[in-house]
């Protein structure tokens, strides 16, 4: 009589690098990663030149990247980061709230932008969400984010040459997920809101972004915002 092996998937551990000066903020935020269940914080460091020197061994899911740290500042430590872990998600958790910063952030590669009043069950959630594809910010922040890429003196920052008439007619369904990136859903929400897979959203995104000629969420939500797409 033959036999058969019973196997059960584990589900995967979300693995966090954080990067914060102040002591007490960054052993707080490792023990609210560590305490909860399915997460994990690898490293935590209070300079991006020592986060830097560690980043590629560790290959962490998800960076928590501060941007007011002595030395090289968080976002010059973003541009860091993604020259050696390009697919590597970064969320910005800092005090600052100023337009010019958080526009700088996600144009270095940041995928989400929260203030670090935020709860610790959203930063949590939010750290699953960009994990996930999402790009997790606060409202207010998104308020902000939506009002300055919609200002005409940051246009050059994402046209590349394109005038807006020679913009690619997205199909209808690009237009629904990449409403769905717009609003700051996940790729799962999305997925679940369309009832189709993860897969088939990330191979939509990759014909967007095709047609868009941008490279990242940002630049896909920026030019959608831009010129009404959706």
């Amino acid at each position: 009589m033959g036999s058969f092996r019973l196997v059960i998937m584990e589900k995967k551990t979300i693995k966090v690098v954080v990067v914060e000066d102040s002591d007490t903020i960054r052993e707080g935020i490792k023990m609210l990663i560590d305490g909860t269940e399915g997460y994990s914080c690898v490293g935590s460091y209070l300079k991006c030149e020592l986060m830097l020197k560690s980043i590629e061994r560790l290959k962490p899911d998800v960076l928590l990247m501060d941007i007011g740290l002595p030395g090289m500042n968080g976002i010059e430590g973003i541009k860091e980061v993604k020259k050696l872990l390009p697919d590597l998600t970064i969320l910005v958790l800092t005090i600052y709230e100023e337009n010019d910063l958080i526009f700088e952030a996600l144009c270095a590669g940041a995928s989400g932008y929260l203030v670090k009043k935020t709860p610790p069950s959203k930063l949590i959630e939010a750290i699953r969400e960009a994990n996930e594809g999402g790009s997790p910010m606060s409202s207010h922040i998104a308020r902000k984010v939506i009002d300055f890429f919609s200002r005409k003196d940051v246009v050059r920052y994402f046209v590349n040459g394109q005038h807006q008439k020679d913009a690619t007619i997205l199909t209808a369904r690009e237009k629904e997920i990449l409403g769905g990136l717009v609003e700051g859903n996940s790729f799962k929400t999305i997925a679940d809101s369309l009832f189709i897979s993860i897969e088939t959203v990330r191979f939509h995104f990759r014909n967007i972004y095709k047609k868009l000629h941008v490279h990242s969420q940002s630049e896909a939500v920026a030019k959608a915002l831009r010129e009404g797409i959706v």
